[in-house]
């Protein structure tokens, strides 16, 4: 017999455990299946009249667009995004954790206190136009032939920097996001290549960002090097200089309160939100009361959640800031034609997930149950501990590049559908929501957050995930460092490009 899950006892729907074949009647529910329904997929307990509020996870996920009778799959044809359900008294669950304490792991101090979890060089680029220069003078290192203890030296590439103001928006979003990869702990330097001409001048990104060259901070530009062949040369020899030096850095115990971690989904599925989001929540918890930090964000994808971070908002000022972003957000999605409430991806659909609300109320889980600390802008500094949210776009590569730009020293990343996620120089952690997913993508999934559904409790998952953030900071590569993925994924937000 088939079997089905509730997550709530106010829910309108039950989450097939199994395949339902039509006319079967699950474990649980009193009327047999309309219709043929996927593991992940919902299944209606009861009627819905047309209108009717639909619940999961005890929350609004959506309106009845047509009848739901009782045993109906529930999906696109009779489920509609609505508006109700979303009440928030802030500030309502904030709940401190009780401190813990004894928890660490093999860092890298650098010589201004911060903590880093990989040892990088960075070949950052000022322009689009210095990118084949920059990618050049990374392949003339490859990972085989550096010493021990250098991770890699990686170019970052992009597709902005000129062609516009140097004053844009875009423009000021590029040099905070490469700003904030300046000063990441898992850098031991940086050499940033320009071409000479581009809108965004080094010498002014220096200055507006406060940053110096020195030793650790190298600059070159292609047309006062002499162009393509001699700027490769040149910048061969620089970070042939800093590969040396960084050859020296030595880990050593510290506590997990230097742990910055950027949370992220994608592919998500059905599951997500059952096993492996909630799963990193309960590691978020963990991290937040050894005194750590962590980052939610994507802002389109909490559309909907919203009212449970408001109630975790630690101030009104912290809640006014979200409340900000959304109506920004709202006034975008306005303006570009688009619809936010059409966010669930193709992925998305055929996992199970239906409406933005029932996506976000998902992706929230990841955050855990502490306070919402501080509300900061794409890429901007990272400054209060615990949880905090950073303004971005659902894309996973953009979202996470500001993130890391932000200060985060190692990224989760939870998928239902299978994500290849990498993002140095953070090294990328995968939860899988589903056990499928987990044996037939085994290379690239490190945590399989499934045993949730066989009896496991939400905290061992979460501990497990958290031990593997400790042994990952220490060192030991991820799935997605093992495979070498991450060289691609450096995304600055270019405002207009990306939902």
């Amino acid at each position: 017999m088939s079997r089905v899950l509730v997550l709530n006892p106010a829910d309108d729907v039950a989450i097939a455990l199994d395949d339902i074949a039509l006319g079967d009647t699950p474990e649980g529910l009193e009327a047999p299946a309309r219709a043929d329904i996927a593991t992940g997929h919902k299944i209606a307990r009861h009627a819905v009249e047309v209108g009717g509020l639909v619940r999961r996870y005890g929350q609004v996920i959506g309106r009845a667009r047509a009848a739901i009778a009782a045993g109906d799959h529930v999906h696109v044809h009779n489920l509609a995004m609505a508006e109700d359900g979303r009440e928030a008294e802030v500030g309502a669950d904030v709940r401190t954790p009780e401190p813990l304490s004894g928890a660490t792991f093999n860092g890298i101090i650098r010589a201004d206190g911060r903590v880093g979890t990989r040892n990088y060089i960075g070949v950052l680029t000022s322009v689009n136009c210095s990118a084949t220069v920059a990618r050049r003078i990374a392949d003339a290192f490859p990972d085989a032939s550096l010493p021990k203890g250098v991770d890699g030296v990686v170019a970052f590439t992009h597709q902005g920097g000129c062609g516009g103001s140097s004053l844009s928006s875009d423009t000021t979003l590029l040099q905070r996001t490469l700003a904030g990869y300046a000063r990441h702990p898992n850098f031991h330097s940086i050499l940033i290549v320009g071409l000479g001409c581009e809108a965004n001048q080094i010498s002014a990104w220096l200055v507006n960002e406060g940053l110096e060259a020195g030793s650790t901070l190298r600059a070159l530009t292609i047309q006062e090097a002499g162009g393509t062949a001699r700027a490769i040369e040149a910048g061969i020899e620089i970070v042939r200089e800093l590969v040396a030096d960084a050859a020296k850095v030595q880990r050593q115990p510290v506590s997990a309160s230097h742990l910055t971690v950027g949370l992220q989904c994608g592919g998500s599925d059905g599951w997500s939100g059952v096993t492996a989001n909630p799963a990193l929540g309960a590691a978020v918890d963990l991290l937040v009361a050894h005194g750590g930090s962590a980052m939610l964000s994507e802002t389109p994808e909490i559309w909907g959640a919203e009212h449970l971070l408001l109630r975790r908002a630690a101030s009104q000022d912290v809640a006014d800031r979200l409340n900000a972003r959304l109506e920004w957000w709202r006034a975008y999605a306005d303006k570009h034609g688009m619809e936010l409430n059409n966010n669930p991806s193709p992925g998305n659909l055929k996992g199970g997930l239906t409406t933005i609300l029932e996506k976000s109320l998902g992706a929230v889980a990841k955050s855990g149950s502490t306070p919402l600390n501080d509300v900061i802008g794409y890429a901007e500094p990272l400054t209060a501990k615990g949880l905090s949210f950073m303004d971005s776009p659902g894309y996973d590569p953009c979202s996470a590049t500001g993130q890391i730009a932000s200060g985060a020293n190692l990224i989760v990343f939870t998928t239902g559908r299978g994500s290849v996620f990498g993002a140095k120089p953070a090294p990328s952690i995968k939860v899988a929501s589903n056990a499928k997913l987990a044996n037939w993508m085994d290379e690239d999934m490190d945590i399989d957050a499934s045993p949730v559904l066989t009896g496991t409790s939400m905290e061992e998952v979460g501990r497990a995930i958290f031990e593997r953030m400790l042994a990952v900071a220490s060192g030991e590569p991820s799935k997605s460092e093992a495979l070498g993925i991450g060289d691609n994924e450096f995304v600055p937000w270019q405002v207009g490009a990306y939902l």
